[in-house]
């Protein structure tokens, strides 16, 4: 979550929010939101990113609520506290597998598309459960498989075919938790019951392939594995806008995304 392969910084949490937030993101964030059982009044966000999520889940909880919102990359959060000024955030660095929270201090605990970054996944549930009151509630989403999600799996094709003798493997960290049944046995694992995950199938919609482009290339950690090859960045982000354009149109471009999100009683 915090190593080399994964750096988030940089020019890369704007243009990752600007350019892949409202095709990749938004769509969760809204299902997500409308999971947060009403009334919660003390919300845990863990791997809030740019605070795409967040603006959802503020929506859903009461003026007196406090929601905590964390991630281990502080530039995604310095980006997140630039579109978001609420007093009910609390914003905090953390550590998804040692969360410096008290046990029961939280009646949600919320983490779209960060499980898949955490080295020890258990350990993170378990944590996560900790931070929970008996009863609360804990919602995760994580991507399916990436040839479920077309529009990345071109990205993803174009990067090994571009550095065929040494291919970027980034794009395998967030599509590395597709099975929907072994996410349902983790939670069970790490200690929570009314354990359930759906497979929730969603629209990308980009203004256009360009745009999207840009987001994928610059916009993702991916990025750093190919400056360190020497890409030929304007020659790679414009081959990737033609290949988004062939299979998912010019402007807007739209494209099928698939989701895992587990809910689950601490």
């Amino acid at each position: 979550m915090g190593s080399e392969v994964t750096r988030f910084v940089g020019s890369i949490p704007a243009l990752y929010d600007r350019h892949l937030g409202p095709v990749l993101f938004e769509p969760y964030a809204h299902d997500l939101a409308q999971r947060v059982p009403k009334g919660a009044q003390t919300l845990l966000e863990i791997a809030a990113g740019t605070g795409r999520v967040t603006r959802q889940l503020l929506a859903v909880l009461p003026s007196g609520a406090v929601a905590v919102v964390t991630d281990l990359n502080e530039p995604m959060l310095d980006e997140a506290k630039q579109h978001i000024s609420d007093p009910r955030v609390r914003w905090q660095a953390a550590d998804a597998m040692a969360l410096p929270f008290a046990d029961g201090a939280f009646d949600v605990v919320a983490c779209q598309f960060g499980l898949m970054f955490v080295p020890d996944k258990l350990v993170a549930l378990r944590e996560m459960r900790r931070a929970l009151r008996p009863g609360g509630t804990l919602l995760v989403s994580v991507w399916d498989a990436i040839e479920n999600n077309p529009a990345t799996a071109v990205l993803h094709k174009l990067a090994f075919e571009t550095f065929p003798n040494d291919p970027p493997m980034f794009m395998k960290t967030p599509f590395s938790m597709p099975d929907a049944a072994a996410l349902a046995a983790l939670a069970r694992e790490a200690g929570f019951s009314d354990v359930r995950v759906e497979t929730v199938a969603k629209t990308g919609e980009a203004e256009s392939a360009a745009h999207l482009a840009t987001g994928f290339v610059r916009g993702n950690p991916l990025w750093n594995q190919l400056v360190d090859r020497g890409v030929d960045a304007p020659a790679f982000e414009a081959a990737v806008a033609a290949a988004l354009t062939r299979e998912f149109g010019g402007a807007p471009c739209r494209s099928a995304l698939s989701a895992h999100v587990l809910t689950a009683v601490a």
